[in-house]
């Protein structure tokens, strides 16, 4: 995902190509395979895979993918996958935080920099941009799917243990502690609600607005480089879109 998650891009990931669908769940298998590898492979011991296989479901990776998955890297073939993350600004000042998944780290950061290069920006040194965000849980509901009012839900979320909760024409988007994700998520799904997104994010805390038709141009140019980029997980930003 980038950025704060919206709706309309959200829509855009999950009417997306087989092709985009495929790189995504073999990007969410390589956090599995990291995940097995640090924590085990007990979704209930090892919280960390708890959150990928939550957020393969809310990405329409089905269960006999997810039980493959699982099995395949339980087996010892983890692979020599690592998360490597990348901070930097886009044009004119927009900062971008870019997770990735790589088994070849020289080659991902070779054509992270080159994409930066390439639209406007520059790579930046490890926390140069971290700053001006903060990680948080997120989930978002489909407003369609589910009657209830929003004041209502409201309630259900806090009373789940969600520390905030925003709606729109089209969703509910609930933020938690990182720590409250799992929790909060079991806790919705106990009472039979699904979720479009269920994830760690990293939420910026000011954004930027590019009024240039060019350095908007290079920006979507910018994202849409990295999202394409089969060992890009993540691409977070603070461009006001």
């Amino acid at each position: 995902m980038s950025g704060h998650s919206k709706w309309n891009n959200i829509k855009r990931k999950k009417e997306g190509t087989d092709a985009k669908k495929a790189a995504v769940f073999t990007r969410i298998g390589r956090e599995m395979a990291i995940a097995i590898k640090e924590g085990g492979p007990d979704p209930v011991s090892n919280s960390k895979l708890r959150d990928i296989i939550t957020k393969a479901k809310a990405n329409n990776v089905p269960n006999d993918n997810i039980q493959r998955m699982l099995a395949k890297y339980t087996g010892g073939k983890n692979g020599n996958y690592e998360n490597v993350t990348y901070e930097g600004y886009g044009p004119n000042g927009v900062a971008l935080i870019v997770e990735a998944t790589t088994d070849n780290r020289n080659r991902t950061a070779s054509d992270v920099r080159h994409y930066f290069d390439k639209f406007g920006g520059n790579l930046g040194a490890q926390n140069s941009v971290s700053w001006q965000f903060e990680r948080k849980g997120v989930i978002v509901i489909d407003r369609e799917e589910f009657e209830d009012e929003e004041d209502d839900m409201m309630m259900i979320a806090l009373d789940a243990g969600a520390e905030d909760f925003e709606a729109s024409e089209e969703s509910f988007e609930i933020t938690t502690s990182v720590d409250a994700l799992d929790e909060v998520c079991s806790n919705l799904e106990g009472q039979g609600y699904s979720f479009v997104i269920a994830e760690e994010q990293m939420i910026a805390q000011n954004t930027v607005a590019l009024t240039d038709e060019d350095d908007i141009k290079k920006m979507q140019r910018l994202l849409e480089a990295l999202e394409e980029n089969d060992d890009v997980g993540n691409v977070w930003h603070n461009w006001e879109e």
